[in-house]
């Protein structure tokens, strides 16, 4: 088993996890919803396979609103008529900064995400999607585990 990176360079986590609360702010500042930031993040982690921060980030959704419905169905948001505007553009958002390098497809999604939301909004998801890979990134390396949960989300013993 390989060392957590969080505990091994813990002065080197403390950096890094500071850039989340700044992020935030820097998207609630820009009008990007906590919903919107968590569909950003489930989708990073889906495509990541990062189930500990898949994990914690579903949970995360549905608290900030988001149907169970909807997370089912954010595998295959481009076929389903659920998602808004707004969340499309933050699915396609997390799609382009996560699978590199960017195709034509991602640039043109791009475009259309930033048209929709602006410079402002479009740069602060851009931002939250570049933080979960980080995130998801520390977590697959260090393997991070994910603790049974029972129906309420509290931790199994």
């Amino acid at each position: 088993m390989r060392p957590y990176l969080d505990k091994a360079a813990a002065d080197t986590w403390k950096a890094v996890t500071a850039m989340s609360p700044v992020i935030a702010a820097t998207a609630a500042a820009a009008g990007v919803s906590v919903a919107e930031t968590e569909f950003i993040k489930v989708r990073a982690s889906q495509l990541n396979g990062c189930a500990f921060c898949l994990d914690l980030h579903s949970r995360e959704a549905r608290a900030a609103g988001i149907t169970q419905q909807k997370l089912d169905l954010i595998p295959a948001w481009r076929e389903s008529t659920l998602f808004t505007e707004r969340e499309a553009a933050m699915l396609a958002i997390a799609e382009a900064a996560t699978r590199m390098p960017l195709t034509e497809d991602a640039v043109a999604d791009l475009e259309g995400a930033r048209n929709l939301l602006g410079d402002e909004a479009f740069a602060a998801a851009e931002w939250v999607a570049v933080a979960i890979n980080l995130f998801n990134r520390v977590s697959i390396l260090s393997e991070h585990p994910v603790r049974p949960r029972d129906a309420e989300g509290k931790v199994l013993k």
